[in-house]
């Protein structure tokens, strides 16, 4: 086993060579780059309280003012500073560093005296180098304050959530540059109560800046020193619409399709709704009529169950073996039947006798109130136990079996209809394309469409609108509009009311490539950014890690 005494020799600022030096062992040696370390001399590292205590020194002979950047040699004097570094293997690295203090020759600088420093290694009142200050400052965009603080800890950084917060804010904004086009949408820092506004250039998708609202003048403001935009793609909002106008008339403004086809999604579906009774099928007469019920009800007095059909042959085989002189009491014991049902059936003089219910002649207590429930029945009623309560209240005394028993026939006769597709299928079915259809979902559409002309030429409208969105035929718009107000579907009036007012950036929209696409998926990264710090941050740390994060 090989064992390392604390004595290190240093041979140059790169590496750190620690060697064994007991007799009767071979020599080992670790090799550890610091490059940061390449402009100084260190003279010792040694381990102090868990923590590796790297001590060294300036080593040049002249240091440039930070100021006037004149180059000066006489030094005033030297003092020590202490600086946290990037750990190694876990262990924090202290960076104890001599530097001098020098006088400024220069007469027309503003300052006597001023201290080196060391490139890539000091900056002025720093206590971390600039290597650790990078590593904690994309700590501190990635998990922000308290997530970050954790993380740090594993990783042999001691600090602070507010530390992390505070390096964030001290961050610069990255520089916007030359903009040709501009995409705007909103997101909420407090849904339903506050929302921001986000700006992202389309040409690279990053964003570029971060509004504390939806104003038009907020949006204006921000870009009248951007004359430089030629493309605005937002939504149907009238603000950015205004906004765009006042602070880049230049501009041209670009309506999203996705809002302009979710737009007419939600015209779509309100003019579904307003055809509702379109959507089920209408009553038919059918075996509504009481001859028509009494021929059902003769046609299951004919037998056709399996029950009528053993009653006869049990009947007629009883008969049989009495006639042959048989006992019934031997007949039941031949045919493995009970006394008691033995004797019923030979005291039966017809199968029919034995057949109760429905299948019977016999007086019901349902008789009287047969002309009620068959206009109840045409009327389109079908649910029993409301039947039985209006009949009861009409003073029928019978039971919910014998109603039961008596409507049976009735809906055998009539097949049960379908239940009418929702208002938000039939919605679906006219906003998907044909193609991606399922073949059941066609023929139901197909029903609906046959029941209700309107519909049919809402259908029509949908599909050209989304040719003209899909290969972006713009210059077919006034026509389509034309095409709509010729129909009556105050809904898609509605809806073609809106493009007309805001025609220019619909028609463009419709014919440039350009979408909002960029800013929805930002927007969606805004929403996880906001959640990750759990609403206890505002809205400049918020800005912050949008505009630094990528």
């Amino acid at each position: 086993m090989i064992r390392f005494i604390p004595e290190l020799i240093i041979t140059s600022g790169r590496e750190v060579i620690v060697q064994h030096a007991q007799a009767g062992e071979e020599a080992c040696c670790v090799l550890l780059l610091f490059p940061h370390l390449s402009q100084v001399h260190v003279d010792a590292v040694e381990h102090d309280q868990g923590r590796l205590l790297i001590t060294a020194r300036s080593g040049t002979a002249h240091a440039i003012c930070q100021r006037c950047g004149i180059s000066a040699g006489r030094r005033h004097s030297r003092y020590r500073r202490r600086l946290h570094d990037l750990p190694v293997s876990g262990r924090p690295i202290l960076i104890e560093l001599e530097v001098r203090r020098f006088f400024c020759d220069n007469p027309t600088c503003v300052v006597r005296t001023f201290v080196e420093q060391i490139p890539d290694l000091t900056q002025r009142h720093a206590r971390r180098t600039p290597l650790l200050r990078a590593a904690l400052e994309a700590i501190a965009l990635a998990l922000a304050g308290r997530a970050g603080a954790r993380l740090a800890s594993v990783l042999g950084l001691a600090v602070g959530r507010s530390t992390l917060i505070r390096l964030i804010h001290a961050l610069p904004d990255p520089e916007i540059g030359q903009l040709t086009a501009v995409g705007v949408d909103d997101f909420a820092l407090r849904r339903g109560s506050s929302y921001g506004t986000v700006l992202i250039d389309m040409t690279t998708r990053r964003p570029i800046d971060l509004l504390p609202d939806r104003q038009a003048d907020t949006l204006a403001d921000w870009l009248r020193p951007h004359s430089d935009v030629e493309v605005i793609c937002r939504d149907r909002a009238s603000a950015y619409a205004e906004g765009a106008v006042k602070g880049a008339p230049q501009a041209t403004q670009c309506a999203d399709r996705w809002h302009l086809w979710h737009n007419l999604v939600q015209a779509v579906e309100r003019s579904v709704t307003r055809h509702r009774p379109c959507l089920s099928a209408p009553p038919d007469d059918g075996p509504e009529q009481p001859e028509r019920a009494s021929a059902a009800q003769t046609s299951a007095r004919q037998g056709s169950t399996r029950f009528a059909e053993r009653t006869r042959a049990k009947h007629a085989r009883i008969h049989e073996l009495k006639a042959a002189g048989h006992s019934l009491r031997a007949i039941a014991r031949q045919l493995r039947m009970g006394d008691r049902t033995v004797i019923r059936y030979a005291h039966a003089a017809s199968p029919e006798e034995l057949l109760w219910g429905q299948w019977t002649n016999k007086p019901s207590a349902v008789d009287d109130f047969k002309p009620y429930l068959h206009q109840r029945w045409q009327a389109g009623e079908r649910n029993a136990t409301r039947l039985l309560k209006e009949i009861t209240a009409l003073g029928y005394r019978g039971s919910y079996g014998a109603l039961s028993t008596y409507l049976r026939p009735l809906r055998a006769a009539r097949p049960v209809a379908p239940p009418a597709p929702s208002v938000r299928k039939v919605t679906g079915w006219l906003a998907t394309h044909p193609d991606r259809l399922e073949d059941a979902h066609q023929l139901q559409l197909a029903t609906v469409l046959d029941r209700c002309p309107e519909l049919t030429a809402l259908l029509k409208h949908v599909r050209t609108f989304a040719i003209m969105l899909t290969q972006r035929r713009g210059q077919d718009l006034p026509g389509w509009l034309a095409a709509v107000r010729a129909d009556d579907l105050p809904a898609l009036h509605a809806f073609a009311g809106g493009l007309e007012r805001d025609l220019d950036a619909v028609t463009a929209g419709l014919t440039l490539p350009w979408s909002s696409g960029p800013v929805e998926g930002h927007v969606n990264r805004i929403k996880m950014l906001k959640r990750q710090m759990f609403g206890r941050a505002g809205f400049l740390l918020l800005r912050k890690r949008v505009l630094l994060t990528t």
